[in-house]
């Protein structure tokens, strides 16, 4: 079976800096993966490599011939610009871009589709809100909204319940495991260990470097879990840029 994300000693960084090291490793097509690990492990910045924002510094991420409209991404709320103008429903109709151009017209059918989206995610009556007037909660039920549009093979969701209440969290985790029901690939990144190991069966435990990944059970062990803490405390932010032949190898 062909992996939809394969990591071929793949180092992700910024001007120079690794914030991931080496990491090497296939997902497979359906799976329902978690990415786990301290503050500042990498997991976000794995995501930017992973949706084509941020490019390797070394290795590749391959995508199992997926093009960018076959992947969704759900970024951390405090990526979103809330003081930008426009609506909830807008907002959620530009998961539709792959089927109408950035620039597109909103026939009767898209805008079927982005009220039965709002309406999957508990937002009925919210269409002509302000983005910037939601709650947490609204905001990433928007967000859950526009990944529903874009009916994506493989879906990448950044820190999708944090700072939310238990009810939005169950509601929006509901989706992920339709999703997962759907043979769709899903990766989360999540903090809530116990929420982990009761819906998520794999897991990479990312810090800065591949401590564990596979069966759930296996890789949240206390050992590599003190491990993880132990490699991100050692890690020095302010070490010199690297040079591209001296990127610092990270053992699979």
């Amino acid at each position: 079976m062909t992996a939809e994300l394969e990591f071929r000693d793949v180092t992700l960084g910024y001007d120079r800096h690794p914030a991931v090291h080496h990491l090497s490793g296939e997902v497979a097509p359906g799976a329902l993966l978690a990415i786990v690990g301290p503050n500042g492990a990498g997991k976000s910045t794995l995501f930017r490599g992973i949706v084509g924002i941020l490019r390797p510094l070394a290795g590749t991420i391959r995508t199992g011939g997926l093009d960018i409209r076959d992947i969704a991404y759900l970024p951390q709320t405090a990526d979103i610009d809330r003081s930008f103008p426009i609506s909830v429903f807008d907002f959620v109709g530009t998961g539709l871009w792959r089927l109408t151009g950035f620039f597109g017209g909103m026939g009767k059918s898209a805008r079927e589709k982005i009220a039965h989206a709002l309406a999957a995610v508990g937002l009925n009556g919210f269409e002509n809100r302000p983005i910037g007037t939601l709650s947490g909660g609204q905001m990433q039920r928007m967000l859950f909204a526009r990944v529903l549009l874009q009916d994506a093979r493989l879906i990448v969701l950044d820190e999708p319940f944090n700072a939310i209440d238990a009810k939005t969290s169950a509601d929006l985790l509901a989706l992920v495991r339709r999703w997962h029901a759907e043979r769709r690939t899903v990766l989360a990144a999540l903090h809530d260990l116990e929420l982990v190991r009761g819906h998520f069966p794999e897991t990479l435990l990312l810090a800065r470097g591949k401590v564990a990944w596979g069966l759930t059970a296996d890789v949240l062990t206390a050992e590599n879990l003190t491990e993880a803490r132990r490699m991100c405390e050692a890690f020095d932010d302010g070490a010199r840029a690297c040079a591209a032949d001296e990127l610092p190898s990270q053992a699979a």
